[in-house]
């Protein structure tokens, strides 16, 4: 793996791209499942700083980026990112310690859908964002006293944090080469959240097996998962990449039924399902009429992958 080309190689043809897409999504969903396991252990501030730490540690190693010749619109442009990359993070996991790990990325992903529909300033979008009001209303009818009402807030804001992130993530990546801009601002990310880490977990940061684990979150949720979808990019359309990122709520529930036991109710089910349309439904609403062909990518219609 050069410095040139520190990613692997994009698969031949469409369906090449779709493989990887899938590949990504399943591989950040099931490290969210395991920063879960990961709680007991280390308390979700632990998690969340042996995540984001190793996951920079590695994304420095692999992308080498150049800290040279960057003016201070660049690092503000970092900092941002790295804070959203954090807040985002520390919430989302906070989220996911009170409610199940779909429903909790189905109320997450209403932050890049409402992105998307303003984004798309047409008609059409605004009736998708009412299908998934209506699957957030399903998922109130299903019990968002047995979700619990802070879990379900803190995934709305880990939305919100989501969509900072999308923002931050297009003015990095046109100011920065590569992934260097990504993997700069989980450094600032890492250095934001360790001390919290720290404190909250202290010397079990340092257990063999707990190190093990967090390594496997960080290769899960940062560097496999970047790495496959960037490869992705460069074969899919802009429409096609973000349709298929829509069915982030559908692998996690799939990930927290297999490895968590988290079960769902039916009405859980369809209100899932109901979001995962309705997201679907906007970003081909966002999308450009010429999306047949790779174009550079939207903040409002594909972002990167949102490490976690």
């Amino acid at each position: 793996m050069s410095a040139d080309r520190p990613f692997p190689p994009p698969a031949p043809g469409r369906l090449g791209g779709v493989a990887l897409v899938l590949g990504g999504a399943l591989s950040v969903q099931f490290g969210s499942a395991l920063a879960a396991l990961l709680f007991p252990r280390t308390g979700v501030a632990g998690a969340v700083t042996l995540r984001l730490t190793l996951g920079a540690l590695l994304m420095l190693v692999v992308c080498r980026p150049r800290v040279r010749g960057h003016g201070r619109a660049d690092w503000t442009a970092v900092v941002a990112f790295g804070l959203a990359l954090a807040g985002m993070n520390s919430i989302f996991y906070q989220a996911i310690e009170r409610i199940p790990l779909g429903p909790a990325v189905t109320l997450e992903v209403l932050g890049p859908l409402a992105l998307s529909v303003v984004g798309a300033r047409r008609a059409a979008a605004w009736c998708w964002a009412g299908l998934a009001l209506a699957g957030v209303a399903l998922l109130g009818q299903g019990g968002f006293d047995r979700l619990d009402p802070l879990g379900a807030a803190l995934a709305l804001l880990a939305g919100a944090m989501w969509a900072a992130y999308i923002v931050c993530s297009a003015r990095v990546g046109a100011r920065f080469p590569r992934a260097d801009g990504l993997a700069l601002a989980l450094a600032v990310a890492a250095l934001v959240t360790l001390p919290v880490g720290l404190l909250d977990a202290g010397g079990r940061l340092a257990d063999p097996a707990v190190l093990g684990l967090g390594a496997a979150l960080a290769l899960l949720a940062s560097v496999l998962p970047y790495s496959l979808e960037l490869a992705a990019l460069r074969r899919l359309p802009t429409a096609t990449f973000a349709v298929l990122m829509s069915l982030g709520p559908a692998i996690a529930a799939l990930a927290g039924w297999s490895v968590l036991g988290q079960a769902l109710h039916p009405v859980e089910v369809l209100a899932i399902v109901l979001v995962v349309a309705a997201s679907v439904g906007a970003v081909r609403a966002a999308a450009p009429p010429s999306a047949a062909t790779p174009p550079v990518v939207s903040a409002a219609t594909a972002a990167p992958p949102a490490p976690r």
